[in-house]
């Protein structure tokens, strides 16, 4: 990397690149230097540059607006590129740009908002788009608020009067669906409660109120301004919104809500808070850092009075970006590094820690891969091993505490990212706290946690390892997965008793290490097993005695599969069969839920298993009473239904692919042909007669190139063809799986859930086993104990407090609850699919005698209001 780029990526930074001074001023000047006389030489290297180093690491924009401001006293032709460059991403330049004309961009984008919400010129359906464009707006303030109110104060008042018009208008978002914390009753929330966007406003109020004035965001132009004014400022050019679609000709909550979920999808909101740790933890935390530079608590409170709410919002916006464009294995150390050398006046480990799990278990889906946010934190911790483990540590203790309410995706990544991080560590963590779980019945939601983190932490390592992790606590080892392995039905160790049907796995297993071909193996079964013992011991034979075979790796799976895949299709060539076969699957790997996983996957995907038989294996009576007290189901239904999914995305992307492909062979095709009848329509001389016709060996090449674009054209449009065909099979394919599951999901849950005068809602649901524990407890109060230290009864429990001796949610109810927030999750994860099929699902699904939790948990997951039938 030349010179002039690590002088303007590092600026800021305490580094040799400016002998470690942390001076602003004196960063600024050094850049500018370099970069006045670098631009004769590269300028045409440094717009980009400059660009890419401003979105890329956006805290540190007033120092790069700062230098462009300077540059532009020397060079006003490079500044002016610079100006026309940020028109398209929006970015902004210390003294460069005309303030009313920024204005004029708040305004369009105001207009354009206030248009889209109203109900006779607009569509509501899309005030995602609306709601985004705002937030623009109001995200630019705390960074050119002070100098716009200071240039155009009148100007900038009537965009702060139409943020507020604009807010008295536009629709309250509710976090119903995708709120990390379930809470079906919308009803119950205060009135008080603001949305993000109501939030943000309030907060720049607060901002507007003090004089625009605030510590977290630099201004480093400032030390600059008298030089700055001497400038000349340039226009920032308008800014034309996109249309968007109109409203549906039909208005009804489904052609609502489609156009709603497709906003939302492509005008997602960027963070949803968690709010792990109570707000005066991260007040303390900010005082402690205040302290150690002004040793005076009077000087340091009176800082903090000036901490605003605004902080919050800019600390949560470097943190965002940051992840933003660090994202990728290459860059997330400089990631790390960014996030903890972070502009603002205060310490913020608590605020960072809330803001990456708020990420990491934000809905419908993180912004990135889950592993990136895990290993963001590892390197934090790594990075700041003196602060950063302990507040890290503080938010898995504050979220197992809540992870009864914790929604069911987002407890299952918790999972996975804690069982991931402990690997990294040693698998160090004090077991010894959560030791209390084991008096917690089997189906308590804390119990379950670590059952299966233990269980992953497994598959990362080995039994033995993870059992010695938990040696201070040895009788948390009940909750760690078997350790043997297979338990193969025709195994002839320990002694075990033969039958006949160990001789027919013995002659196969022969068979195929005599590596005799599929025809082979399918001739023996067909003639010498099926006839005199039957097709379910000819099934059974042959999955155990391959899985077997192939139990040594899983290399040696893949390997019989494909070898022998045949002779298993042969076989289960029915859902029934199916459906036995991965009995026998689930039999054989009893003891590790990760190699039946692995195995049931392997085989959908070989095509010998279908997607509809696995979702009716998962609902038989056997796994169903798993539902509350193991994710082992769930992961092979979650695989199963993400497989079928990707398929489908796949086909997508291979048909828009396939569509460039046509539109590019039918432009060559016209050209090689209007070239051929150009050629062909020509007069030439041949023996000083004219002759119609070119030279005859160019016309020969041309007649060639035509035919093989022709050709080419011809083959791109078959395999365009097949691929919708494949698609539309797949399309149907979906349609009948989705039904089926939630037919099957209403079926079980019907079952099993309380009448609705009982619960109607999750948290009655959540009640009722506490409701006849206190009558019952009313009927005893004479005779009951009372605890003389803490002055509460013996037999008081509290739901997931370390205290417990019980677990307050009966197993019934708690089934239905897990059942339930599975089904708000798959409803969720894959609502763009589902929403394609909402007529056909309300008509055959949610009718009018199904549950209405059931109800609930699906309108939920697609964010449609229960009220919309």
């Amino acid at each position: 990397m030349s010179s002039w780029r690590t002088i303007l990526l590092r600026i800021g930074d305490k580094c040799p690149e400016y002998n470690g001074n942390s001076d602003f001023k004196e960063h600024i000047e050094i850049c500018y230097g370099v970069l006045r006389r670098e631009l004769e030489y590269s300028g045409d290297d440094i717009l980009p540059f400059l660009l890419q180093c401003a979105e890329q690491v956006p805290h540190k924009i007033p120092l790069y607006g700062t230098v462009v401001g300077l540059l532009n006293l020397e060079n006003e032709e490079f500044v002016k590129n610079v100006v026309e460059n940020c028109q398209t991403n929006l970015q902004m330049c210390s003294k460069v740009i005309q303030p009313g004309s920024l204005v004029v961009v708040f305004e369009t984008l105001l207009s354009s908002a206030a248009t889209t919400v109203d109900e006779e010129k607009g569509n509501p359906s899309w005030q995602a788009c609306a709601d985004f464009y705002i937030t623009c707006i109001l995200s630019c303030l705390p960074w050119g608020g002070a100098e716009l109110v200071e240039q155009v104060p009148e100007e900038i008042e009537r965009v702060m009067v139409g943020v507020e018009a604009y807010l008295s208008i536009r629709r309250h978002i509710s976090d119903i669906g995708l709120s990390f914390f379930e809470d079906d009753d919308d009803t119950e929330r205060s009135p008080d409660e603001k949305d993000f966007l109501e939030d943000l406003w309030g907060r720049i109020q607060v901002l507007s109120s003090n004089g625009w004035k605030l510590e977290s965001v630099p201004r480093p132009h400032l030390s600059f301004e008298a030089q700055l004014v001497a400038g000349r400022s340039h226009d920032f050019g308008p800014l034309s919104c996109p249309e968007l679609p109109d409203p549906p000709s039909t208005l009804s909550g489904i052609t609502c809500g489609k156009q709603r979920h497709d906003a939302e999808l492509k005008y997602p909101q960027r963070i949803r808070r968690l709010n792990i740790f109570p707000a005066n933890k991260i007040e303390y935390e900010a005082i402690q850092e205040l302290y150690r530079y002004f040793k005076s608590v009077s000087e340091s409170l009176a800082i903090l009075l000036d901490l605003q709410p605004i902080d919050r919002f800019i600390a949560e916006e470097y943190l965002l970006d940051v992840l933003f464009f660090f994202n990728g294995w290459s860059s997330r150390k400089e990631c790390a590094s960014y996030m903890v050398g972070l502009p603002v006046p205060f310490r913020y480990e608590y605020l960072m820690a809330e803001t990456i799990f708020s990420q990491l278990l934000l809905l419908p889906q993180p912004p990135f891969k889950p592993m990136y946010y895990t290993l963001v934190i590892i390197d934090l911790c790594k990075a700041l091993p003196g602060a950063f483990p302990a507040v890290v540590a503080g938010a898995v203790r504050a979220l197992f505490e809540k992870i009864a309410d914790l929604d069911m995706d987002c407890r299952t990544r918790l999972i996975l990212w804690f069982s991931h991080h402990l690997s990294n560590f040693q698998f160090i963590w004090p077991w010894e706290e959560w030791a209390y779980v084991l008096d917690l019945p089997k189906w308590a939601p804390q119990r379950v946690f670590v059952q299966e983190v233990l269980e992953r932490e497994v598959r990362l390592s080995y039994w033995d390892k993870v059992k010695q992790s938990i040696e201070n606590t040895p009788a948390l080892e009940e909750l760690l997965p078997p350790k043997g392995g297979p338990s193969f039905k025709y195994s002839t160790e320990d002694g075990k008793e033969k039958n006949e049907h160990h001789g027919l796995s013995l002659e196969l297993s022969s068979m195929v290490k005599g590596k005799q071909v599929a025809r082979e193996v399918i001739s023996w079964v067909e003639e010498s097993v099926i006839p005199v013992h039957g097709s379910e011991v000819a099934l059974r034979v042959v999955a155990q005695t391959l899985l077997n075979i192939g139990s040594k790796s899983f290399t040696h799976l893949i390997t019989v599969l494909e070898r022998y895949g045949q002779v298993i299709a042969k076989i289960c060539n029915d859902q029934d069969k199916q459906i036995m076969l991965i009995d026998e699957v689930s039999s054989y790997w009893k003891n590790s839920a990760q190699m039946t996983a692995l195995t049931i996957d392997r085989m959908m995907g070989y095509r010998l298993i279908s997607n509809f038989a696995i979702v009716k294996w998962v609902l038989s009576a056997e796994n169903i009473e798993q539902f509350h007290t193991s994710d082992r189901p769930w992961e092979i239904l979650r695989n199963a239904v993400s497989k079928t999914y990707n398929r489908i995305s796949d086909l997508r992307k291979e048909i828009s692919s396939l569509k460039k492909n046509l539109a590019s062979a039918e432009v060559v095709a016209a050209k090689t042909k209007a070239d051929l009848e150009a050629a062909e329509s020509k007069l030439t001389l041949v023996d000083g007669e004219p002759v119609l016709g070119e030279n005859p060996v160019r016309l020969k090449r041309l007649k060639s190139l035509a035919e093989r674009a022709k050709e080419e054209e011809a083959s791109v449009r078959e395999s365009l063809e097949a691929k919708e065909a494949l698609l539309a099979r797949a399309l149907n394919e979906n349609e009948a799986l989705f039904l089926a599951l939630y037919k099957n999901f209403s079926n079980v849950l019907m079952e099993r859930l309380p009448d609705t005068s009982q619960a109607g809602t999750l948290r009655g649901l959540k009640t009722i086993q506490a409701a006849d524990e206190m009558a019952v407890d009313l009927e005893e109060s004479s005779t009951m104990d009372v605890d003389n230290e803490n002055g509460r009864p013996q037999k008081s429990q509290t739901n997931g407090g370390k205290a417990n001796i019980g677990y307050n949610v009966g197993e019934k109810e708690q089934w239905c609850l897990s059942t339930l927030g599975y089904v708000r999750a798959f409803s969720r994860q894959y609502a763009s699919e589902i929403w394609l099929y909402i007529e056909k699902l309300d008509a055959e699904v949610l009718t009018e005698d199904v549950h209405p939790l059931f109800r609930k948990a699906v309108y939920a997951g697609l964010r449609r209001p229960i009220n919309e039938g």
